[in-house]
């Protein structure tokens, strides 16, 4: 489902480019863009990949150096944890499906760097900077519960009642950290409208460290995730 959703919104971003008019000689543009977010390194071993949603603006600076604050949503899917071994009190039953899953949201604060835009020809540029980074995590596992018999005309939708599936959240929690990023894109002039990129970025956030109440450390949850993004410029 998520990677259906990336590639919905990057098509989009396309067929709608070309209603978008652009002045190469503008100071200011707008960014907008979406596509698919990898987790990478420890982060994998606990959360899935997902997508990312992305919007800016670009202040030019000179022909080569431009100024680019941008706002991402990025959401990563659901992964199997396997929790380990412990003692069962008597007449409990175990847990054995926990999946954890998490949204990162960033501000960051970047400089795009490339040769001096030609008109008619793509431009490849690189892109870095740090930002802060807000992300949010859930720890579901499977369960049951009872709906009664509902019908709703506004929803369209009748449901007789009966047992169904639902997630059960063990635990949350929320943290803001900084980090940064960096990669690489290329722009493609689409006539004189806007102008269609596609880029990759490496992210690194820096976490905090989590001690449980006797001060036994259990690590820091450093991020790292990839995501490859496509949009217009306008």
């Amino acid at each position: 489902m998520r990677r259906v959703v990336a590639i919905l919104v990057l098509a989009g971003l396309v067929m709608a480019a070309p209603a978008m008019a652009q002045d190469p000689d503008r100071k200011v543009t707008g960014i907008i863009g979406g596509g698919y977010t990898f987790a990478l390194s420890e982060v994998r071993n606990h959360l899935g990949d997902g997508f990312n949603f992305t919007f800016g603006v670009g202040v030019k600076i000179n022909d080569k150096i431009t100024f680019q604050p941008e706002y991402s949503f990025n959401g990563l899917g659901e992964k199997k944890v396997t929790l380990p071994a412990g003692i069962i009190p008597p007449g409990q039953t175990p847990v054995n499906d926990v999946y954890g899953n998490m949204n990162v949201q960033w501000g960051a604060f970047n400089l795009v760097l490339g040769p001096k835009a030609e008109a008619g020809k793509a431009r490849p540029y690189f892109v870095a900077g740090p930002g802060v980074y807000y992300r949010k995590v859930e720890a579901t596992t499977p369960g049951v519960g009872y709906i009664p018999p509902y019908c709703d005309p506004w929803w369209g939708w009748c449901y007789p009642g009966g047992l169904v599936p639902v997630d059960k959240i063990l635990g949350s929690a929320s943290m803001t950290n900084f980090g940064m990023n960096f990669g690489a894109g290329v722009s493609f002039p689409m006539g004189d409208s806007a102008s269609f990129y596609i880029e990759a970025r490496y992210h690194y956030i820096w976490g905090s460290e989590m001690k449980d109440s006797t001060g036994k450390s259990y690590g820091k949850a450093n991020g790292q995730f990839f995501p490859i993004t496509g949009g217009i410029r306008f």
